[in-house]
């Protein structure tokens, strides 16, 4: 009963990318040859058009498309999945090399889809400065319309982990524990709010050419910039999409790039409030059916443990 249930789904899915790949060929796009990508935790992507013996041009190389079909999931407590905020984040940002050059957008059978200019490159691995001197310049940009304002200050973070822990509820041992750890001390919010990705962890940023982009913006918002920084750092995040925790010495130097020391001294204070509330998203993320979160939590756990009291750890 099972399997054939999941043959039906099958077959109601690839009906499905049928239409909607026919209607954007309908559109003018060049949608052939559709290559599922990975990476996504959120979204369905592909690769499009493409020539795999294509020729290489100068500059940053781009062979077809990206089309990206967002799936309308339960909601996410942290991270947004919003394709209005991509669209207008890759228009708004067009021209700066940190964005993929967009193509077209819309909607299909009540979903939204972006298609944006496939830029051949890897997601990135090394080199902490160079990614500190990207969110460094984002963080310069100015404002675009349809942002929503982030979480501000030791008060909002606290907030946010409290609302994530609250809808972890199969493991109350695990959310308990979580609660136990919460850090002392308060940290104002920032009285002028910055542009900020809001999830540039390392399958968001593809390397090619020299050179850093940043992918995936479903969720940029007007915030404190050192939400970035924490969201690079977390163990947990590099963990996941790149295998491993950062070093000391990989962290010390995004530290050390990033061009505002002020605000590097506000994401250490702010420090155990962003590792506390990382490792209830990963106790989320485990409830939900997701076993390598599991891991990323213990990294997070000893990360903030340290953070609280770096003589014990």
């Amino acid at each position: 009963m099972i399997q054939t249930g999941g043959r039906a789904l099958q077959g109601q899915t690839a009906e499905f990318d049928q239409r909607f790949f026919k209607s954007l060929a309908a559109q003018g796009l060049d949608v052939s040859a559709p290559l599922p990508l990975q990476g996504g935790r959120s979204n369905r992507v592909w690769r499009t058009g493409y020539l795999a013996d294509g020729p290489m041009s100068d500059g940053p190389v781009s062979e077809g498309l990206v089309v990206k079909l967002y799936l309308a999931r339960g909601k996410n407590p942290l991270f947004a999945n919003d394709p209005q905020r991509e669209s207008a984040a890759l228009e708004a940002l067009s021209g700066t090399g940190m964005v993929p050059p967009l193509v077209a957008s819309g909607q299909f059978e009540g979903q939204h889809w972006l298609a944006y200019a496939h830029i051949t490159g890897a997601p990135w691995q090394r080199d902490t400065a160079h990614v500190a001197q990207l969110l460094g310049r984002l963080h310069d940009q100015p404002e675009f319309s349809g942002l929503p304002k982030g979480g501000n200050g030791s008060v909002d973070l606290e907030r946010q982990t409290r609302r994530i822990l609250g809808c972890c509820s199969g493991d109350l041992n695990a959310v308990t524990e979580v609660l136990s750890l919460r850090p002392i001390g308060q940290v104002p919010p920032l009285e002028s709010l910055a542009l900020i990705h809001g999830d540039p962890v390392p399958g968001n940023l593809l390397s090619h050419d020299g050179t850093l982009t940043l992918i995936d913006w479903q969720c940029p918002q007007m915030g404190d910039p050192s939400e970035d920084l924490a969201l690079f750092l977390s163990p947990a995040m590099q963990a996941l999409y790149r295998g491993k925790p950062l070093s000391v010495a990989e962290e010390d130097g995004f530290l050390a790039a990033y061009p505002d020391p002020r605000m590097v001294g506000r994401y250490l204070a702010l420090k155990p409030w962003f590792h506390w509330r990382m490792a209830a998203y990963c106790l989320w993320r485990s409830a939900a059916g997701e076993p390598r979160d599991r891991a990323a939590l213990g990294l997070e756990l000893a990360a903030l443990r340290q953070s609280i009291n770096p003589k014990r750890a």
